[in-house]
């Protein structure tokens, strides 16, 4: 019922537990955390009270969620379709359905240009499916990672235009940023509608219509174009049985789309918050009934034995959509999701599940590196930011990678990968640094460089690197005050272990989904004692396993890849995850360990 084990899903890029070998929880077990407990709000649990009959431990949790009002708590806990706003509401929408009413009466060709990645796929498949059945004639055109690069390129355009000869380009998770292509395109006369949901250019590119929320801001700016997808073809839905053509449109169910709105929503790792807690609730539901060949054969070649969730779609589902993007070409990921034949689809899915295999491997051999040449220079009182390249490494992983470092070291970590002349690098950042900032300071020695707080890409010539690492850690020297801060632990309250029985963990649950803006529910425990030994297990003994007890009752606690860590003993403070564990048609309450430290 709550996060499996393990790892847990945090807010910074999704790593795979079984691919390297690190997890979010792995190497990050001899860090020292900053615990951060939210603090209490007797009064407004209070308030909350005389309308919702919970306990007070739910509502605290809701608070710690920024849910203050009645009905910002129905809306939440009670995801609605019917809550979902008008997509005429996103600017330029009215104009984007009119340019593709217009293609479509005078039958011209669509081209949906999209991205790579698991958000790219899916929106596409989206607007293609949809399209096509109101009678629109469509293609699509995906860009190859590393002879294209990400976007509306200059040569990914060009090879779209003398492949498909396309009448109108409709640019999906990319564009907001591709102002030279774009006014390239307008100068041949083709018209471009943008629909993404990244940063836009100060000034914008000069796109037929910017379906973008970033245009205007407010609470669509945390859709994923997954997300907006759905809302572009509910505005052509809508449209369309207004004129009643075709006359199929007054029947059409958009419900079943919702399978491929969670699994980019999800993917992407925005915010499950506000209209996106709604699409990816309801689209839950769907993916578990699903009928789509492309869904179901990818399903059975992860394994996914359980109910679909946001673990599932994260480090089975995902990977494995991804893999083709990050080696070769997407093209493989976006025709399983538009496949209506299951011999067909287990056929595709197989060829994914032989691309992320490769791709662990690739994974592991250079994360296997990168952590070995890093260790054996590394300073922790001078190296605040890491930076390492090879122009060896295959720039499709090296995002990965650097999530990996980062919790080996726990530093702001950059990792490139050669491509000829010109090396390309991913990076993720620790909380309390913006990396996008830090690579503005060093703007000159960057061919490009893109991105946000906690995540960010760049391009530099290999010969600049030495330059870029030194100036990059004088700026975080500077912005950190000469220490790096130590990773925060945010748990959402200080509870007695008596909090916990089965009818607590199904109230708890009414929390679900987890992810990126709502975190998986973590709790602190004061001056509890072992019940017994602990014992270590698994192959290597990298787990253990032990009882805990304040007294009055007792869990069981799990410890995962703890390694020779030394275990707790005496009195001892408690922070972790509690879950459900169902075996042999028991359920009982169980403890995910995060963390511990001897009582004061």
């Amino acid at each position: 019922m709550f996060e499996k084990s393990p790892p847990l899903i945090g807010d910074i890029d999704v790593v795979e537990p079984d691919s390297c070998g690190y997890d979010s929880t792995d190497r990050a077990r001899f860090m020292q955390y900053r615990w951060s407990i939210a603090p209490i709000q007797d009064q407004q649990v209070r308030g909350l009270s005389k309308a919702f009959d919970f306990s007070p431990l739910l509502l605290q949790c809701l608070l710690n969620r920024g849910l203050r009002e009645n009905d910002q708590v129905e809306h939440f806990l009670w995801p609605k379709l019917k809550y979902l706003s008008d997509p005429f509401q996103l600017p330029d929408m009215q104009v984007a359905v009119d340019r593709l009413l217009e293609a479509r009466t005078k039958q011209e060709k669509v081209v949906v240009f999209g991205d790579y990645d698991v958000d790219g796929v899916t929106s596409t498949a989206l607007v293609i499916e949809v399209l096509r059945e109101m009678g629109w004639r469509m293609d699509y055109y995906l860009p190859h990672r590393l002879e294209e690069g990400y976007g509306l390129t200059q040569v990914g355009v060009e090879n779209c235009l003398s492949k498909l000869k396309p009448d109108l380009l409709l640019a999906v998770d990319c564009g907001s940023t591709a102002v030279d292509t774009i006014s390239w395109l307008k100068q041949h006369d083709l018209d471009v509608i943008v629909l993404d949901h990244h940063q836009i250019t100060d000034p914008p590119p000069p796109a037929y219509a910017m379906v973008n929320p970033q245009v205007t801001g407010g609470p669509f700016c945390e859709l994923s174009s997954a997300g907006l997808a759905f809302k572009l073809v509910h505005a052509v839905v809508k449209a369309c049985r207004e004129m009643n053509q075709p006359p199929s449109a007054r029947d059409y169910d958009l419900r079943p789309l919702l399978d491929l709105v969670a699994l980019g929503t999800i993917a992407d790792l925005v915010p499950l918050v506000d209209e996106n807690r709604i699409l990816v609730t309801a689209g839950l539901k769907r993916l578990n009934q699903t009928k789509r060949p492309g869904l179901l054969a990818l399903m059975e070649i992860a394994q996914v034995r359980d109910e679909l969730g946001v673990f599932e779609i994260s480090f089975q589902l995902g990977p494995r959509i991804n893999a083709a993007g990050r080696l070769v070409n997407a093209d493989t990921a976006l025709r399983l999701m538009l496949s209506d034949d299951l011999e067909e689809a287990r056929q595709l899915a197989r060829e994914l599940d032989a691309h992320n295999r490769q791709r662990q491997m690739i994974e592991r051999d250079i994360a296997d590196q990168a952590v070995d040449s890093i260790r054996s220079e590394f300073d922790p009182k001078k190296d605040f930011v890491i930076v390492q390249g090879n122009g060896d490494w295959h720039v499709g992983v090296v995002g990965i990678v650097a999530s990996r470092v980062l919790r080996e070291f726990y530093r702001p970590t950059i990792i490139l990968g050669g491509e000829g002349s010109e090396w390309r690098g991913s990076g993720r950042s620790v909380e309390g640094f913006d990396l996008a900032e830090a690579l503005r300071s060093c703007d000159d020695l960057l061919k490009r460089h893109g991105g946000h707080a906690m995540a960010a890409g760049m391009s530099i010539q290999p010969e600049n690197l030495t330059a870029f690492r030194k100036r990059i850690n004088a700026f975080a020297n500077q912005r950190m005050k000469g220490s790096c801060p130590p990773p925060v632990l945010h748990l959402d309250a200080d509870v007695s272990l008596s909090e916990f029985s089965i009818d607590r963990m199904e109230e708890l649950a009414l929390l679900h989904p987890f992810g990126s803006g709502n975190a998986a529910l973590q709790f602190a425990s004061r001056g509890v004692q072992l019940r017994g030994q602990p014992h270590r297990m698994g192959r290597e003994q990298q787990h253990a396993k032990f009882w805990v007890t304040d007294g009055r009752t007792h869990f069981e606690v799990l410890w995962w890849n703890c390694g020779n860590a030394p275990l707790p003993q005496g009195s001892f403070d408690l922070a972790f995850a509690p879950q459900i564990n169902d075996y042999n048609g028991r359920r009982s309450v169980q403890f995910k360990l995060l963390d511990w430290r001897p009582s004061a």
